[in-house]
């Protein structure tokens, strides 16, 4: 077993920014022209998510509607109450999608569903520099 990382950068807008990161990944991962791998996608931080969706301008509207429901932004957390930077939801959010997911790699093509695509979500409340780290297990 061999492991291949890559990184790449994306800046955000924050406050439920979400970026179809797809295309970044496949770069990644076809410049090796591997068949077969499992490929990891991670970001680092506690206020960002990796999830797949279908990138789409009405899930592009319901995302952060649910996320609002789930973890509404006008509520007092106590992270806020700890550090007063009111970024709390943010933490809550990232924490409930998670910030990495795995797609696997057959016959050297990453084995995305006919709608499905790779987002980071910035969920942090300003604007930003995200990095990507994608590990290809082979």
């Amino acid at each position: 077993m061999a492991i291949i990382s890559e990184k790449f950068s994306i800046h955000t807008q924050g406050n439920n920014d979400i970026i179809d990161i797809t295309k970044y990944v496949r770069n990644a991962v076809y410049k090796h022209n591997l068949s077969e791998a499992a490929v990891y996608v991670y970001a680092p931080g506690s206020t960002v998510g990796i999830t797949n969706i279908e990138f789409e301008p009405g899930l592009l509207v319901d995302l952060p509607e649910i996320l609002e429901r789930i973890v509404p932004s006008d509520v007092s957390y106590h992270h806020d109450e700890t550090w007063h930077d009111g970024n709390g939801h943010s933490h809550l959010r990232a924490s409930v999608i998670g910030n990495n997911t795995m797609v696997p790699l057959f016959d050297g093509v990453l084995q995305l569903g006919q709608w499905q695509q790779i987002v980071l979500v910035d969920f942090d409340t300003k604007a930003r520099s995200r990095n990507v780290w994608v590990q290809i297990i082979y």
